[in-house]
């Protein structure tokens, strides 16, 4: 899978996760962990944005682990995911 595909698939997951209760979604972000992983030949740009988008996903699943709400964390995965898959 190359960087462009794996972005998309982050983002299709995000998708899916969003839509399911908090239980539900937790596996479906879990699961896009392995996706984010580099493959260390890409630009300090593109390394930097798909940190970020890991970050933001990894706020929102620990919001959704501790039950704590999680409605603020979305759009940041969101946006943090369609910029790592638009530099690529």
């Amino acid at each position: 899978m190359n960087e462009l595909e794996k972005a998309e698939a982050v983002l299709e997951a995000l998708k899916a996760a969003e839509q399911e209760l908090p239980q539900a979604a937790l596996p479906i972000l879990n699961g896009i962990a392995g996706l984010i992983k580099g493959d260390g030949d890409d630009t300090l740009e593109v390394q930097e944005a798909r940190t970020d988008a890991f970050m933001a996903i990894c706020e929102l699943g620990k919001a959704l682990h501790r039950g704590q709400p999680a409605d603020q964390l979305w759009a940041p995965a969101f946006s943090a995911a369609q910029r790592w898959r638009g530099l690529v």
